[in-house]
């Protein structure tokens, strides 16, 4: 029997030839989750930001401001309508194709937003970028799970929604101050100048992204039209309903309930956003822990929040951590619900993930129109309560969405 040097029979000593054991994969790290979250930012701020100079480009452009409001709403129909058809027009393209183009697209729509003299061209730039917004979320979204993996996709999906709920906290509160100190223009200009450096990050940071099976647009309408993801997305059109029904008059209620003016109305608006910035990343930890028990439990303070405001909304202390609430719940519950929708609709999860934006965006809409009837017939005070209604009215919905549960792969459940 031959030995080594030592003594050793060849057998025993180490191998230092052939090709290394294979490790497992390891999926793209957080520097492609941050670019899809600035993006994010980038878009929420476009979409909110006009709400602050809408006085600006009323007299700018020598309308009314009740008719500059109709830009808000060409945005949020984009959303509601124009991001499902970009979907289901572009469902077969690479995602990170698709990143790319919204971003770029964005960047377009507000550069001619910026040097546009003429209302109706206004409109349709708005109604464009809200139709690219649902479309962006949607891929985004879909994306950020998959690179983060099944177990992480929670916090993946946070990271987009993230950015947005950042982006009411940061983005908007500068980009009205730009919008008031600058030329109404330089607001549009400078959301274009973001979203080219949000498509430079994109481009650079967000690799390409396994098919992961995609399907068709026919085969996606199949699995997105059965009964789990519809009842999803109707409980995404109550829940931001109810929670709409306040914010949309959040400084009204702030001003005549709790007493507040100035300078304390935006401290208040504040510790809303900064909570819904910290309720969206802990929602999407959550999620991935138990993505039922998540929505169960958010939807479920959320509504004990609204009520609670409406017999303490006249005491600052109290009302304020009522807000906190809100906003920590409220938007702590975005993750787990796009999640849950992506679960629920399997193969059809592009197309779902769009119209998960969509149903939110219909909610916003109706919430504002209660708020606005609400408010006129019963007064700002009636609105916390208001909210809390729908958003009880959403709690058996969210009870079946958490004892729901998602299809096998290759197969989908009615």
């Amino acid at each position: 029997m031959p030995r080594t040097v030592a003594g050793r029979p060849p057998s025993s000593r180490p191998a230092t030839s052939g090709p290394p054991a294979p490790r497992a994969p390891r999926r793209p790290g957080g520097r492609a989750l941050v670019a899809l979250g600035l993006s994010a930012f980038v878009v929420g701020t476009a979409e909110f930001v006009v709400v602050g100079v809408l006085d600006r480009i009323a007299a700018g452009l020598h309308i009314t401001v009740g008719t500059a409001g109709l830009l808000v709403t060409a945005y949020a129909l984009g959303v509601c309508v124009g991001g499902p058809v970009l979907t289901a027009l572009t469902i077969r393209l690479p995602r990170r194709l698709l990143i790319c183009a919204t971003l770029a697209l964005y960047a377009l729509a507000n550069g001619v937003a910026a040097i546009a003299g003429d209302f109706l061209v206004l409109v349709a730039v708005r109604a464009v970028t809200g139709s690219v917004h649902g479309l962006f979320v949607g891929v985004a979204s879909a994306t950020a799970g998959t690179l983060a993996g099944p177990e992480r996709k929670g916090r993946a999906v946070a990271v987009v929604f993230g950015g947005i709920a950042a982006a009411n906290l940061l983005g908007v509160p500068l980009a009205t101050y730009v919008g008031h100190v600058l030329p109404w223009q330089s607001v549009f200009a400078g959301i274009a100048v973001l979203s080219c450096a949000a498509l430079a990050l994109a481009f650079a940071l967000v690799p390409r992204v396994p098919d992961d099976g995609r399907v068709a647009l026919r085969a996606q309408t199949r699995y997105v039209l059965r009964r789990p993801v519809l009842i999803a997305l109707g409980t995404a059109v109550v829940l931001f309903c109810g929670q709409f029904a306040l914010f949309t008059l959040l400084g009204p209620y702030l001003r005549e309930v709790t007493g507040v003016s100035g300078g304390a109305v935006g401290g208040y608006l504040l510790v809303f956003g900064a909570a819904g910035t910290v309720g969206t990343l802990v929602g999407g930890r959550c999620a991935d822990r138990n993505t039922g028990a998540t929505l169960l439990t958010a939807g479920t303070v959320l509504t004990l929040a609204l009520a609670a405001l409406h017999p303490v909304g006249a005491h600052p202390v109290a009302a304020a951590l009522a807000l906190a609430a809100f906003g920590l719940f409220g938007f702590g519950l975005a993750p787990a619900l796009q999640v849950r929708t992506l679960e629920l609709a399997g193969p059809g999860a592009d197309l779902a993930s769009t119209l998960g934006a969509s149903a939110g965006n219909a909610g916003i809409a109706a919430g504002s129109a209660v708020a606005g009837w609400v408010g006129t017939g019963h007064g700002v005070a009636a609105l916390p309560l208001t909210g809390a209604v729908i958003c009880a009215a959403a709690l058996p919905l969210v009870w079946v969405l958490s004892r729901t549960r998602a299809p096998a792969p290759g197969g989908a459940r009615r």
